[in-house]
């Protein structure tokens, strides 16, 4: 990853097509989330900063996070938000990580958030495992155009409620356990 710039080359985008974009988070979805952050133990999760692409369905998403994380009592750092595009996601991925969080939240559509998270691997203290994200962060294709291992730990919740994590070349829905591949990616459940 340090030897080549993060941004991901437009072929390598486009192989995959036109990708979804976020859907409108659901209660269980956001309930699931908040009880991800709430049950983190080691240590225990009390400031995020919580970023999201700029979609209406992302910003909502954040918005409903940021409100239910202060109504619990604890911290929200920051809120960042980043195009779809940019030249290089740095002031974003700084702004995430700058303030020290405990963890991050994240409500993005599947491009802009691969291209954020190559660059928090590449130029941030970015912990994956300590990133948890809407369904739209499970996206195959997001995963595939990250890299292999810069998503791995990254955890949480389906519009469902189930929860999932991304490990090395996959992501686990944690009730079903299913497997599925995409690109070179093995999707299942932990």
């Amino acid at each position: 990853m340090n030897a080549r710039s993060p941004l991901i080359p437009t072929p390598e985008a486009a192989a995959y097509g036109p990708l979804p974009a976020p859907a409108a988070h659901t209660a269980a979805e956001l309930a699931a989330l908040l009880r991800l952050l709430a049950e983190h133990r080691r240590p225990p999760l009390h400031s995020v900063t919580i970023g999201h692409s700029r979609d209406d369905a992302s910003r909502a998403a954040a918005t409903a996070f940021a409100d239910a994380w202060r109504a619990a009592g604890r911290t929200v750092l920051a809120v960042v938000d980043w195009p779809e595009q940019a030249a290089s996601w740095l002031r974003p991925a700084h702004r995430l990580t700058d303030p020290g969080p405990d963890a991050l939240v994240i409500a993005a559509a599947p491009l802009g958030w691969a291209q954020l998270a190559r660059r928090l691997a590449r130029s941030t203290p970015w912990r994956p495992e300590r990133t948890f994200g809407f369904a739209s962060l499970a996206e195959p294709a997001a995963t595939a155009l990250a890299g292999p291992g810069v998503l791995d730990g990254v955890r949480g919740a389906g519009p469902d409620g189930d929860t999932w994590r991304i490990g090395p070349f996959s992501v686990r829905c944690e009730s079903t356990r299913m497997t599925r591949s995409v690109a070179g990616y093995t999707l299942s459940g932990t």
